[in-house]
């Protein structure tokens, strides 16, 4: 699903539509793709929070997309994402080896 939002705004920046929410966010720049980003990924968490899965669900759509839009304005490719994805699958977790947060 990544690589067809991907692929779409990638489509969308090459070829502008007049009115389009992505080409807006184009010609925003990155803080206005990053802002989106982050507010997509807050209310993810309220939704899982809430234990709501429409809102879940819909919230996950967003903040897909609006991903999709960071990296195509980026340069990082699915690909990218996808070569890391895979170079550490299957590795052990080192989560045993980092410091334990005492102060928040």
């Amino acid at each position: 699903m990544l690589e067809t939002l991907y692929k779409e705004a990638l489509d969308r920046k090459e070829n502008p539509k007049e009115g389009s929410y992505t080409n807006y966010l184009f010609d925003k720049g990155l803080d206005k793709i990053l802002k989106k980003v982050g507010e997509e990924a807050t209310e993810v968490v309220i939704g899982a929070k809430n234990a709501d899965k429409d809102e879940i669900a819909s919230e996950t759509a967003d903040l897909l997309y609006h991903l999709a839009v960071m990296l195509v304005e980026t340069g990082v490719t699915p690909d990218d994402v996808n070569a890391v994805l895979q170079a550490r699958q299957g590795k052990k977790s080192n989560v045993h080896d980092r410091r334990e947060v005492t102060e928040y």
